[in-house]
């Protein structure tokens, strides 16, 4: 298969004895942000994320790795190269959505969708599509946002800019349901795409009963299921890396019309940067760059003052 990349969802328990393994086969243990433990050997790297938890391996030798240690010896199960046995709802046709920038201070929210049929799905399993969440390079988002596209896929993508983000939430006062509205708004534009596409996955954000309410005429027509870990789905990975694309592009021309570095996440080099551009351009950017909800917003205003 000549895998570039493969994911898998462990258990506690899982991920504690693939770590004693790694130990015993030489791997160097490193230090990485949001991993449980993350280690190397050769080519190949090994990533645990604290998030299900799960499994990231990339570089040379998966198959190798999953074959003759993963499967046998950690998780018990034969499932490599038989995704069409054990889950045929990947290929079948659907849409995925997810969003990205929900849990940064600075930048937009942006919201995408994919449809896959089973075709796609082996294209972009070929690809290595995987959970934008378990990529760390801009650089590799982008190269792979650009292959989603060059298969032809369809899909569609809704920035939600800062100054409109605010609008929203002052308005709904929710940020579940402003999601929900990005969600349906996709979905929406996609069935216009493909008609007859027949159901829709997401992340699990809200009671289901939050989206089914917000979609539109067309989406109403969808078999709409919301889960848990619906980043394992190949439509809903491609969305993931879309919508993350959206959201470092943003990110990016901004900073370079502000001449500053917009950085993701929470940090204090986050709120430190908001302060700067507050006091060089008055507290009046906040808006046009920041989520005003977040506490941080709050904290930059009183030391601006």
């Amino acid at each position: 298969m000549n895998l570039h990349s493969h994911t898998v969802l462990l258990t506690p328990q899982q991920a504690a004895k693939l770590r004693v393994l790694l130990q015993e086969r030489g791997f160097e243990f490193e230090t990485k942000p949001y991993t449980i433990f993350s280690a190397k050997k050769d080519r190949l790297n090994v990533a645990v994320y604290e998030k299900g938890p799960k499994l990231l391996l990339q570089g040379r030798g998966i198959e190798d790795f999953i074959t003759f240690i993963l499967e046998p010896e950690v998780t018990g199960q034969a499932l490599l190269g038989y995704d069409e046995v054990h889950a045929p709802e990947l290929f079948e046709p659907h849409f995925g959505v997810d969003e990205s920038g929900k849990g940064d201070f600075l930048g937009p929210l942006v919201i995408a969708g994919v449809y896959t049929d089973e075709r796609l799905a082996k294209k972009f399993q070929e690809l290595g599509i995987r959970d934008s969440k378990g990529i760390g390079s801009d650089k590799k988002i982008r190269e792979l946002a650009a292959a989603i596209k060059g298969s032809q896929a369809p899909w569609d993508r809704i920035v939600i800019t800062p100054q409109k983000y605010n609008q929203l939430y002052e308005k709904i006062g929710n940020l579940n349901t402003l999601l929900a509205w990005g969600h349906a708004r996709v979905l929406e534009n996609l069935c216009a795409k493909v008609p007859g596409c027949p159901r829709a996955l997401s992340d699990k954000f809200a009671n289901e009963r939050v989206l089914q309410r917000a979609l539109l005429e067309k989406g109403k027509k969808l078999q709409l299921t919301q889960r848990t870990k619906a980043e394992s789905d190949y439509a809903v990975a491609a969305a993931s890396i879309l919508a993350r694309e959206g959201f470092i592009d943003w990110l990016e021309q901004r900073g370079r019309e502000l001449n500053v570095v917009l950085a993701k996440g929470v940090s204090a080099k986050v709120k430190t940067t908001a302060s700067q551009l507050a006091q060089a351009h008055g507290v009046t950017i906040l808006p046009t760059i920041a989520k005003m909800h977040f506490k941080t917003a709050n904290e930059v205003m009183i030391d601006t003052r």
